[in-house]
């Protein structure tokens, strides 16, 4: 293989596998955006793996199985914002449950759709002239889901709605100070539930293209770890959009090289990583100065009641 084949291959291919964890990620970020840390990504995904795939085989359109997903995902995660924002239970608790549930269930619904094939596939498509332009052409614009390009873009506009537009600064100043932000006149519950709600359908949608257009298949604990990536993505990206773009791509095209290195490194080692980033996660999050210095909200993973500091 010449290298630029090999280059080519291994863009496209981190493009493909970047694409649900650029999806969650953005999701997560204005979850934590907004003061609440949500574990429960995993869980969400495999159930938007689920039901993007049942839709799609029952309608025969994987678009309809995508947004089912995300309708779905969106749901799921309504369990955690009640438990947090509502109940005031600690979010980290939450999350593992949430991730445990979704888990479980799908597992449990999924049997029946286990071993069967998807007919109806998310189709890929090629950009006119761009695709024509020298191993970049056949690397990013040549033979890639639409999905890949939806994901860009939600990763742009998440970014400049969060930083550029009033309701970003409302997001932001709830997570930082949400005592500040109530004073304002700024309902700190509605947006706390509303980017939790954000968070959950695209961790749908990202499950959905897992076993719609990336793997076309349904197999109970498909996202092996995907969920905790995306978490350890939120806080490398330093909860800006555009950085988990870069990120998300980043480590999918580690992870396609990994493939390559398993002559070197090994393959339980590439298999723990998800792990490993989890418990580094968990550690940042847990330790206050750290936060503070990666530019965390100060608010994360703390509850907020009305009248208290």
């Amino acid at each position: 293989m010449s290298w630029e084949s090999w280059v080519v291959e291994t863009i496209s291919r981190a493009l493909a596998f970047g694409t649900p964890l650029l999806l969650a990620t953005v999701g997560e970020i204005y979850a934590e955006r907004s003061g609440v840390l949500n574990l429960g990504v995993e869980g969400m995904m495999l159930m938007g793996a689920l039901t993007g795939f049942a839709v799609s085989m029952g309608s025969g359109n994987p678009w309809v199985g995508i947004l089912i997903a995300g309708l779905v995902g969106g749901a799921f995660s309504l369990i955690h914002a009640f438990a947090t924002i509502t109940l005031r239970a600690n979010q980290v608790v939450s999350g593992l449950a949430l991730t445990m549930l979704g888990t479980g269930l799908s597992g449990v619904i999924g049997r029946a759709y286990e071993g069967f094939p998807l007919w109806s596939k998310l189709g890929r498509i090629d950009v006119p002239v761009l695709s024509k332009i020298p191993v970049l052409g056949p690397a990013v614009f040549e033979n890639q889901s639409p999905m890949t390009y939806i994901a860009i873009g939600i990763a742009i506009i998440g970014w400049l709605v969060l930083f550029k537009t009033r309701i970003g600064i409302s997001i932001r100043a709830v997570g930082e100070d949400p005592a500040t932000a109530d004073s304002l006149g700024i309902s700190v519950p509605r947006v706390r539930y509303l980017c939790v709600m954000i968070g959950g359908v695209l961790a749908g949608v990202a499950g959905a293209y897992w076993s719609v257009a990336y793997r076309t298949a349904w197999s109970g604990g498909m996202t092996a770890g995907l969920g905790w990536i995306v978490i350890a993505l939120t806080i490398f990206a330093f909860w800006n959009p555009l950085y988990g773009l870069v990120g998300a791509f980043f480590f999918a095209a580690m992870r396609v090289l990994s493939f390559r290195l398993q002559n070197w490194l090994p393959p339980e080692l590439l298999k723990a990583m998800p792990y490993l980033l989890a418990i580094l996660v968990l550690i940042v999050v847990s330790r206050g100065t750290l936060q503070k210095r990666m530019g965390a909200p100060s608010a994360l993973a703390l509850p907020y009641t009305r009248g208290e500091d």
